[in-house]
């Protein structure tokens, strides 16, 4: 079965490129001032502040990565940094032998709180503070329209990386490197 690629005309072109340097961008000034302020990676503050919305500051390892934009393996080597660090602690799951838990600690949550106030200062001047509200507001649609069809095309990707590892491939997920 032969397809037609449906190559991008030059203002769809120059709008993907425009996105992909704004994301990158941002995403760099958010990771540097993340970094430079706190010594936290961005992953590991998603981690944190995920862990601190939850009941308990606790989360199933697999509710965790799927809260997250880590893959199971990512997140499982990720939350062992974490532990490393005395932030968060690993424990066994009552109702599932099989299952772990991610519990973020006193000292964890207070490194999240020292943490925070730079954060949002980095998010409001780098993203928030650059547009006007009716801007934000078709931002969080366009966000949601891509979040949902990337999410949609990783399921089914990572349906086919099931297989592969089964068959001895590497089974990289989407967003992994």
């Amino acid at each position: 079965m032969e397809t037609t690629t449906r190559w991008l005309t030059a203002e769809e072109q120059r709008t993907w490129r425009l996105f992909l340097t704004a994301c990158q961008s941002m995403f760099a000034s958010i990771e540097g001032q993340l970094l430079r302020d706190s010594g936290l990676p961005h992953g590991y503050y998603e981690i944190l502040v995920h862990l601190s919305e939850a009941p308990d500051r606790a989360l199933r390892m697999t509710q965790l990565a799927t809260a997250s934009t880590f893959s199971k393996s990512r997140l499982s080597h990720a939350v062992s940094k974490l532990e490393e660090r005395g932030w968060v602690v690993r424990e066994e799951c009552l109702t599932d032998r099989r299952g772990q838990i991610a519990r973020l600690t006193d000292e964890g949550f207070a490194v999240l709180e020292a943490a925070a106030p730079g954060h949002v200062e980095q998010v409001r001047r780098v993203l928030i503070d650059t547009l006007t509200p009716d801007q934000l507001g078709h931002l969080g649609e366009i966000s949601a329209a891509i979040a949902a069809a990337a999410t949609s095309s990783c399921a089914s990707a990572r349906l086919s990386e099931e297989a592969e590892v089964e068959a001895g491939g590497c089974g990289l997920s989407c967003g992994e490197e």
